[in-house]
């Protein structure tokens, strides 16, 4: 090899050629789209989108439905959105999972020698989850439905909600982000949802009213997050005054977001 090839290939190698916008938004569909096809091959993982969400819209709606508001009913009326809203949270914890699942096993390793843009991998899997997301929501919506919930809301009041709660997840999503890049091990990321999201979804009004609670706690359930979205979605479904709830939820999306997306990106970047 002469000397000019030689310097030839070390400046290709030095300057690699630069991604468009345009070539960046097609790589990260194709990624979204292969995290999605990945379901066909691991259908366990469907079955985790889709079976805890019937279990427990089916087991709150049966179990503590007659105990808390007299008759299964009334209380799907009042648990339906809390349920939404938790399994939106925790369905937010699989981002981080399936990050780290990447990261452990070299699948950004093989990402990282190929001329894409670096921020697909991790773009595409948070369009991929979100998409995923919206699943959940639906077949939580539509159990609800057949087990005699109704929607006073109109179809833009369910639109509202899904919206609503697609934006918070995608921003609980970069917390979840952050702990599955420095997470050693998957395991370790699903430890957080038990830690951090479990507690917080049962000290809010999701599942039970907040007048029932000890005065010490209620303090607290008035200011949760998930009170206040829990409350946006049942005034949205059930066609009620929500403006208030919907506006703080939003502000909650966005001060989670600002904190807690750049600190991921800056990880991401070192840790990729």
């Amino acid at each position: 090899m002469t000397a000019a090839a030689t310097a030839a290939t070390g400046a290709a190698v030095a300057l690699p050629r630069r991604v468009n916008p345009v070539e960046g938004l097609r790589h990260t569909f194709t990624l979204a789209w292969r995290s999605l096809v990945q379901l066909k091959h691991n259908p366990l993982e469907l079955l985790d989108l889709s079976v805890q969400p019937i279990m427990f819209v089916v087991l709150f709606t049966y179990v503590f439905g007659g105990a808390i508001s007299g008759s299964t009913g009334d209380y799907l009326t009042f648990a339906l959105p809390g349920i939404v809203v938790q399994n939106a949270l925790f369905a937010s914890v699989t981002t981080g999972v399936g990050l780290n699942t990447d990261l452990t096993k070299g699948v950004f390793d093989r990402l990282r020698s190929l001329p894409i843009a670096r921020s697909a991998p991790l773009a595409g899997r948070i369009i991929a989850d979100t998409v995923k997301q919206a699943w959940s929501i639906a077949l939580i919506l539509g159990l609800g439905v057949i087990l005699g919930f109704r929607v006073h809301g109109g179809v833009q009041g369910v639109l509202a909600a899904f919206v609503l709660l697609l934006v918070f997840s995608l921003a609980v999503s970069w917390i979840a982000v952050l702990v599955g890049l420095l997470a050693a091990d998957p395991e370790k990321v699903q430890i957080f949802a038990f830690v951090v999201v479990f507690p917080l979804t049962f000290t809010s009004n999701a599942f039970v009213p907040a007048d029932t609670m000890p005065g010490w706690l209620q303090a607290w359930v008035d200011v949760n997050p998930v009170t206040i979205l829990a409350d946006a979605v049942r005034g949205l479904l059930s066609g009620g005054a929500a403006a208030t709830q919907v506006g703080q939820s939003l502000l909650w999306a966005v001060a989670i977001a600002a904190v807690f997306a750049p600190i991921a990106v800056r990880t991401f970047k070192r840790r990729v």
